[in-house]
């Protein structure tokens, strides 16, 4: 209990150091969208005056900060500028389908990365293990916008098989039907999310396995002819298992930063797009929140993977 109550507690201040560290930066942009003449070039000196008074930007800048952060702790994180809607509300109806996205890909990434990089280690210089070694590097050097564009031109403009854009039919079916079609929808970005993420994860899963196979009490147990199911779940998955979910909880913010690209290209409603398009329009209250909810959910994310390693090995610290 002690632990968890430090993790909540570290968890707590470094949102808070986040939240000053956005909160400057933000302000410290050249721009805003109420000073932007070519996004309100109808607008008088009164008006801009009125809105900052409306937002709460006439007050001094410490002030603002302290208003935002007693807002942000009901989660009340402001009016958006361009829509006039609380952000809370806007970014509740895309969350989740960003969070669904990001979990699936995880989910894969993890079970297939420790398919392929345990196959690569014991198959150790084999041909398997140069396919596999290949496949990683080709997929840790390919982007995903340039992925993505490749498949929807493949799979959605030639062949037809797969939806351009969207997680839905025009259509929307009901029932169970309404869950099919949104993951025929997703089957693309779900895809192109978990390739550009396996190549560095296989590689490392490999390189520990690897060590794993030349430890002294592997060998010990190869001594006493054990069967390789029982080599495989008390020797090997015990010991790689605590680094990988490591990596795991540290690859998070890649994971979702990767949904901001790929949201847009495949027309995906999610917090992804909705921080792409809050950024081009100077949205700084959307985009405010989005950032504190998504540094939440990393540092959330890591609070679980060590956790979780605490739970597979009492021994760390």
């Amino acid at each position: 209990m002690s632990l968890f109550i430090h993790k909540v507690r570290y968890l707590f201040l470094m949102l808070m150091l986040i939240s000053v560290i956005s909160f400057l930066a933000i302000n410290a942009a050249p721009n805003s969208f109420l000073s932007a003449g070519e996004l309100n070039p109808n607008m008088t000196e009164e008006a801009i005056v009125q809105l900052k008074a409306v937002y709460g930007l006439d007050k001094p800048l410490y002030q603002q900060y302290f208003d935002w952060v007693g807002n942000m702790l009901s989660l009340n994180f402001g009016i958006s500028f361009v829509t006039g809607q609380n952000v809370a509300d806007e970014i509740a109806k895309r969350i989740g389908i960003t969070l669904s996205i990001n979990i699936i890909s995880m989910f894969f990434v993890f079970a297939i990365s420790l398919y392929l990089g345990i196959k690569a280690a014991i198959n150790y210089e084999k041909r398997t293990d140069h396919l596999i070694r290949q496949f990683s590097l080709f997929s840790f050097s390919m982007p995903s916008f340039y992925l993505a564009l490749l498949l929807i031109l493949l799979f959605a403009v030639r062949f037809s098989i797969f939806p351009i854009t969207g997680v839905h039919s025009v259509e929307e079916p009901t029932g169970f039907a309404y869950y099919l079609d949104m993951a025929w929808h997703l089957v693309l970005p779900i895809g192109v999310m978990v390739f550009v993420s396996l190549g560095s994860m296989i590689i490392y899963v490999r390189s520990l396995t690897l060590e794993i196979l030349k430890s002294d009490y592997y060998y010990f147990a190869l001594s006493r002819a054990l069967p390789q199911k029982i080599l495989f779940r008390r020797y090997i998955l015990p010991n790689l298992m605590p680094p990988v979910i490591t990596l795991l909880g540290l690859s998070l913010p890649g994971l979702i930063g990767g949904s901001v690209i790929l949201e847009q290209i495949f027309g995906i409603e999610g917090m992804g797009q909705l921080f792409y398009q809050s950024a081009l329009s100077r949205d700084y209250p959307v985009i405010m929140g989005i950032l504190m909810i998504t540094s939440f959910l990393t540092l959330l994310g890591n609070m679980m993977a060590d956790l979780i390693l605490l739970k597979l090995n009492p021994y760390v610290k």
